[in-house]
């Protein structure tokens, strides 16, 4: 027999019901809302439904997620209940007749992990209560340690949004990292850890930096996305190390995120040097 949801008080299910109410409304972006008990992966279930048509705006949510990953397949594990776990499909190269939306520019796409950043930011602090940063390019510090992680990818013309957020895990129940280590709000000492609210000021947080990335033609700086970002960011003003995908490796100190999102890295030679991808290591 499976466990019931309300056997941790402190774990209580969410309400696709109430949920939905509150933000699939008239004039917002969310299509539609889809609360999962269990799932392999939100990223894969969002990717499939953009591949069968979906419209922008779906939200997928687990309340126990199997078979998640995050950049380079790492592992993504959370207790039932114990975090917020979801997945949301934009489609920000169609236009958007309704809305008045241009399509925005392929080139400009790699801000859509960066943005998720900034909402997730902006709910966490504003519900938890906790001072937390960003860290190039998608992972939520608290304390210095990961408290979420965000996963982008591509599926055809769609982009899907993937978001973990440890919120009520406790300390032993953490998993074990080869990098930086993890947190949760929980552990962090959070006012708030319900997370009812927290996904409720995620959601229109994301509608309202999204729309206005999508108003501004993907134009980051315009639009105000560039400034918030950097003024969250963690990574800028730190002496780095960054894994380049190729193998390779570059150190030195993380000066700035450009206006294509990249990390530019000043070397001990004096170059500034920009980086799409990689794994950053922030050296003390």
């Amino acid at each position: 027999m499976a466990a019931s949801p309300y056997s941790d008080l402190d774990r209580p299910p969410l309400s696709a019901r109430a949920l939905t109410r509150a933000l699939v409304v008239p004039g917002a972006l969310w299509s539609k809302l889809d609360v999962r008990a269990e799932t392999g992966s939100t990223n894969a279930d969002a990717a499939e439904a953009a591949r069968q048509g979906a419209a922008e705006g779906l939200v997928v949510v687990a309340e126990s997620q199997v078979a998640g990953r995050g950049r380079r397949d790492r592992q993504w594990t959370s207790p039932p209940r114990a975090g917020l776990t979801l997945s949301v499909l934009l489609r920000p190269v169609a236009a958007n007749a309704e809305r008045g939306w241009a399509p925005a520019p392929i080139g400009s796409i790699g801000w859509l992990s960066l943005l998720a950043g900034v909402a997730l930011r902006e709910a966490v602090i504003r519900v938890a209560g906790v001072d937390a940063e960003l860290k190039w390019p998608n992972d939520l510090l608290v304390d210095g340690r990961k408290c979420a992680g965000i996963l982008a990818e591509v599926s055809g013309d769609a982009v899907v949004i993937g978001i973990g957020l440890n919120v009520s895990t406790r300390a032993e129940e953490l998993p074990e990292t080869t990098g930086v280590p993890a947190t949760s709000l929980r552990v962090a000492g959070a006012e708030d850890f319900d997370r009812d609210p927290l996904l409720r000021a995620l959601l229109r947080s994301l509608d309202r930096w999204y729309g206005g990335w999508r108003e501004a033609g993907g134009d980051a700086e315009m639009c105000g996305l560039l400034g918030e970002y950097q003024r969250g960011c963690a990574t800028v003003g730190r002496a780095v190390r960054v894994l380049l995908p190729g193998g390779g490796e570059l150190t030195g100190e993380a000066v700035a995120v450009d206006r294509d999102g990249q990390l530019v890295i000043r070397t001990e030679d004096g170059a500034h040097l920009p980086v799409s991808a990689g794994d950053v290591l922030h050296v003390r």
